[in-house]
């Protein structure tokens, strides 16, 4: 079981019934749920579910398919989530050993095996599974968050609904109820920037002395 109490589940690809029963019989006694498969091709169809245990003990030399291609189609394709297996050898060359490693195998087990280092290499790939189980639900919950908080600042920056606005100065009520210059509300709730100058109406009204003397430019006669 892990640290939430859950039982953990491992998958046992083993042609051998004997290695079969006693793999089985050593990681029941530990907490763990075992889903047995006897050749490559059962055990890569269950490693292949959306559902399929992280864990495995896959044997090298199995029928239909061998314990390094079983790892290595594995490999082709990860899950989200990779699967932490163990190839079980009883060749103890460490020429066999590095290539069920150079496959794809994160640790291997050679036979006959020992109960104890049999536990200790599934205690170390529980933990490494639950790590990197964490680590991608961290990641989702922060790509969600990501999400929301630029969902949230598009909906910020675009105005919306009905504007309040007056009809004679033309000032627009804000969130809090203050009245507000168009400009200022129009900065604050979207992403637009502001230059300024000054119409034609309004120079006429602002300076209409200075719209008389281009009147009075215009009268003057021009010399030939």
């Amino acid at each position: 079981m892990n640290a939430q109490g859950q039982t953990i589940r491992i998958l046992i690809a083993e042609d051998d019934c004997t290695s079969r029963a006693m793999l089985s019989a050593i990681l029941v006694k530990n907490g763990y749920e075992v889903i047995e498969t006897i050749n490559g091709a059962e055990a890569l169809s269950a490693l292949q579910l959306p559902d399929a245990p992280r864990l495995a003990i896959i044997d090298r030399v199995m029928p239909e398919m061998d314990g390094l291609e079983v790892i290595r189609r594995l490999r082709s394709d990860p899950p989200a989530q990779p699967h932490h297996l163990i190839i079980l050898t009883s060749m103890g060359a460490k020429g066999d050993i590095i290539a069920g490693l150079d496959a794809g195998a994160n640790d291997y087990l050679t036979k006959p095996f020992d109960p104890g280092e049999l536990r200790a290499r599934i205690e170390v790939g529980r933990r490494l599974v639950e790590t990197q189980g964490a680590l991608v639900e961290s990641q989702a919950m922060l790509a969600a968050k990501v999400q929301e908080l630029r969902l949230a600042l598009e909906q910020i920056k675009t105005l919306r609904g009905i504007v309040p606005i007056c009809a004679n100065c033309k000032k627009i009520r804000n969130d809090e109820g203050y009245w507000q210059q168009v400009e200022i509300y129009v900065r604050d709730h979207t992403e637009a920037e502001f230059t300024h100058g000054i119409c034609p109406e309004c120079i006429q009204t602002l300076y209409p002395a200075l719209c008389s003397a281009d009147d009075d430019a215009d009268k003057t006669p021009k010399k030939d």
